[in-house]
């Protein structure tokens, strides 16, 4: 069962609630666990991967984003961020998905797990919340096993024995991942892109992907 906390955590790390993560999250949750620790009293930035994934298209990088309801702004906490349904945007992000994906070895052996999260009947109205369902099965697929907590205040600093990873993972800084390169649908036209959302490596990879983190 999932729990809050009402104190400064001594170790571990501070996570950003993302998107589909990039593999480079699910390193740093791997490395971390069991004491991670989720934002969610945060204001929301904008252009990170808290509404925005990357994966490999046939042209190279394409980045999935979800929609907010107008007025997210930075003054607006993360977990009170709306998704905003009034274009389809689900259904563009599966057919995304499976154009880029369906070739793969494992997007088949995932499908219904992810396809789940973008029927039309499925609008949950806070992203928060339909990131961390996302996160809850990223996390069964992945074999990584750890209790998520949540923050209950923001803070903005922590103590230094804790990793502060809220600003750390973006999609425009560089990353400093190490990452062993792995087969992908489309490297023969643009190489082996790194750090691409989880779901690249997943559907790539398969139960093997453990052993990427």
């Amino acid at each position: 069962m999932n729990t809050n906390i009402k104190y400064m955590i001594e170790k571990g790390a501070v996570f950003p609630m993302f998107y589909l993560p990039p593999v480079q999250y699910f390193v740093q949750v791997n490395a971390y666990k069991p004491d991670i620790l989720i934002e969610r009293e945060e204001h929301f930035p904008k252009q990170t991967y808290r509404n925005r994934a990357n994966i490999y298209s046939p042209d190279g990088m394409l980045a999935l984003t979800v929609p907010v309801i107008k007025g997210s702004k930075n003054h607006t906490k993360v977990k009170d961020v709306k998704i905003s349904y009034d274009f389809e945007w689900q259904r563009l992000h599966w057919q995304s998905l499976g154009a880029c994906y369906r070739r793969s070895a494992y997007f088949e052996y995932y499908e219904d797990d992810f396809a789940a999260f973008y029927q039309k009947e499925k609008q949950v109205p806070f992203l928060f919340d339909y990131n961390e369902e996302l996160l809850q099965l990223l996390l069964k697929l992945t074999k990584i096993k750890t209790d998520i907590k949540y923050t209950d205040e923001y803070h903005p600093e922590y103590p230094s024995s804790v990793a502060d990873l809220r600003a750390s993972i973006h999609p425009k800084k560089e990353t400093e991942l190490e990452q062993k390169p792995y087969f992908q649908v489309f490297e023969d036209r643009k190489g082996f892109l790194k750090n691409l959302s989880i779901v690249d490596l997943l559907f790539n990879q398969g139960p093997q992907s453990i052993n990427y983190l």
